[in-house]
């Protein structure tokens, strides 16, 4: 395994970035870290914590002229159809919105005798793993319901578009977001595979192809972790 992960640009075959893998024991410490925050975390109310996702909103589109620069060299996209945080935005905002309404408890019988109801309850620590083609718009739309829910996240963005983790790092840091609720790892394949086989995390998010699915699944096997694939193909 490298030590180091590489964005060449398919556009001139330019090195546009470079970042050392994360090691097995950082790994471990972020999760226990980002578990422990959790729990803060999970104390602040709902809209709270929605503002904090709005925040996180405003800082990306601050940075929108620099990020969508950089993701056209990193991924070979066309600076005119960068139009990705649009619909970051319009997801971002929605969640939000819905945020009290969608946690509420939900009333299953109400009489003199008895109360039954369903809490939304976090799971603890969710693992978000990003694809390259849209990194910002695919990875939000897991993100932020996760966090506004109470969770803890570890994000995992994809090696072709490694530097918009570190985009998301900083605008949620700007955004007064407590420290290791959200944190962006750079792992190889065998690292993740291993850290879900593991679980260390409470659940798992993935946005790519079949056979990264596959892998997903083999390795959530036995786990009992919940696990949302988006998968590629037909």
């Amino acid at each position: 395994m490298s030590d180091k992960v590489q964005i060449v640009s398919p556009i001139d075959d330019s090195v546009v970035a470079q970042r050392p893998v994360a090691r097995d024991s950082e790994i471990e410490d972020a999760i226990a870290t980002a578990r422990g925050s959790q729990r803060a975390w999970a104390r602040v109310s709902v809209g709270e914590r929605a503002r904090i996702c709005l925040a996180m909103l405003d800082s990306m589109l601050a940075m929108q002229e620099d990020l969508t620069v950089e993701l056209a060299r990193m991924m070979g996209r066309p600076v005119r159809y960068g139009g990705e945080m649009g619909g970051f935005a319009e997801r971002t905002r929605h969640m939000a919105a819905i945020a009290r309404e969608a946690l509420a408890p939900l009333t299953i019988e109400d009489t003199d005798q008895s109360r039954r109801l369903i809490a939304r309850e976090p799971l603890g620590v969710v693992l978000v793993i990003a694809p390259w083609n849209y990194p910002y718009l695919t990875a939000v739309n897991t993100i932020v319901p996760a966090l506004i829910a109470g969770n803890a996240v570890i994000l995992k963005a994809a090696s072709q578009t490694l530097l918009t983790g570190e985009r998301f790092q900083r605008a949620f840091e700007e955004a007064g977001m407590q420290e290791s609720v959200f944190e962006h790892l750079v792992m190889s394949h065998a690292q993740t595979e291993k850290l879900i086989a593991s679980r260390a995390v409470d659940h798992v998010t993935f946005t790519g192809s079949v056979a990264g699915g596959r892998a997903i699944e083999r390795a959530a096997a036995g786990s009992f972790i919940g696990v949302g694939l988006e998968l590629g193909g037909k």
